[in-house]
């Protein structure tokens, strides 16, 4: 396997490439500079009444104010969470129970949302989408009336980086099913796109700081004036009563300063990245003939480069991958220590087996052409040594 040493500056010596940002990436240096200053100087709760709380309480609030302002919400429809699952269940079961009826959601959504919806004890219709992995706005016509509740649509897909036409759901969403509430998860979208233009027609909207450059553990969850939410966390009624409990101001602040640095350098950055991305999985198409790319002709974020190799376990893959040191994903879920066919990509027509056989290649804002070029030459070796020996176990069993 091809020998490369670490870049300079990290801290596992074993990772020459770090290509899984849709899972987390690094912190920013502003938000750790965010971060720290508050654990190393503050303390207090923002929901006390002296002054060491009150100090704690404007720090929040300005976080809140600034993220809101990123992403086109009012301050007091900010709701801290304590990342996208929490944010995306915060959703899906308090918008269901402040108004009660069916549950939309599309077959492409992430587990956080469906399994979200599944737990809310509601009717649940499931939007298909096509072979590109776009929802089917005919269907989604026939799916709503005056018995839905909440519509969710993932903004970007956390496997594929597919982009779906939010303002077109949103438009058959309001003729058909006026009073319903829709949320889009935009945990994968946030690092990529400006949500003040592209989750105007959202009521509720999902991030994570850690999906940005932002710290673990820290989320939101946006809600439009309007918008009913039930909280499903009780205690001392903090987030105006809508998520219970002690805020996470550290979090809070390093959050609102990665997004504000990714939302400067979103456009410059976007298109360097786009460009890396589509180095990178032309390099190995061109020279692995089983490889296919998945969803070319869609909108996706620039960061995703997802493709299958039929014939070859994703498990393998994978291994082979981490002991060159290109950290990557498959994408799909590990269950008992097996991987499971991934259900985005049986919802857009992939066989199970082929299923089983993605890697999901994602970049970052730090993403080097020479990172690109090394990963796309593991990736070949790794993919065609693979083949050869299906190939010979095929011939092998004849």
């Amino acid at each position: 396997m091809i020998a490369r040493h670490a870049p300079s500056g990290t801290t596992l010596a074993c990772v020459a490439v770090y290509l899984d940002h849709a899972a987390g990436g690094p912190m920013h240096p502003e938000a750790v500079a965010a971060t720290l200053g508050w654990i190393t100087s503050g303390f207090g709760n923002p929901s006390g009444a002296h002054q060491v709380a009150r100090r704690a309480r404007q720090a929040i609030d300005e976080a809140r104010e600034e993220i809101a302002a990123l992403i086109g919400f009012t301050p007091g429809g900010i709701v801290f969470t304590s990342g996208g699952t929490e944010a995306d269940n915060l959703a899906l079961l308090g918008a269901s129970a402040a108004s009660r009826g069916a549950i939309v959601v599309s077959a492409v959504e992430h587990p956080a949302v469906i399994e979200a919806a599944r737990a809310s004890g509601r009717e649940l219709r499931v939007l298909g989408v096509d072979r590109d992995g776009r929802v089917d706005l005919d269907q989604l016509s026939g799916l709503l009336d005056r018995d839905v509740a909440v519509v969710s649509v993932q903004l970007a897909n956390h496997e594929t980086g597919v982009v779906q036409d939010l303002a077109a759901i949103a438009r058959r969403v309001r003729r058909r099913s006026p009073q319903a509430v829709l949320h889009t998860d935009a945990v994968q979208a946030a690092p990529w796109m400006d949500l003040r233009s592209v989750a105007t027609s959202a009521d509720l909207v999902s991030i994570s700081g850690h999906k940005f450059g932002g710290p673990q553990g820290a989320g939101v969850l946006a809600v439009r004036p309007g918008a009913q939410v039930s909280p499903i966390l009780h205690g001392g009624g903090q987030e105006r009563r809508r998520r219970s409990g002690t805020h996470n101001v550290a979090g809070a602040l390093g959050m609102a300063a990665a997004l504000r640095v990714r939302s400067e350098q979103r456009a410059e950055t976007a298109a360097a990245v786009a460009g890396l991305r589509d180095r990178l999985c032309e390099a190995v198409t061109a020279r692995v003939s089983s490889a296919v790319a998945t969803a070319l002709d869609a909108p996706r974020v620039p960061g995703h480069c997802h493709m299958r190799f039929p014939g070859v376990e994703a498990e393998s893959l994978l291994f082979l991958l981490d002991q060159a040191g290109v950290c990557a994903s498959a994408g799909a879920a590990c269950a008992s220590g097996a991987f499971e066919p991934s259900p985005v990509l049986m919802a857009m027509g992939v066989s199970r087996d082929e299923a089983r056989s993605c890697l999901r290649l994602t970049l970052g804002p730090d993403t080097t052409p020479a990172d690109v070029d090394f990963a796309a030459e593991v990736v070949v070796e790794a993919a065609l040594r693979l083949g050869r020996r299906a190939g010979a176990k095929t011939l092998a069993a004849l």
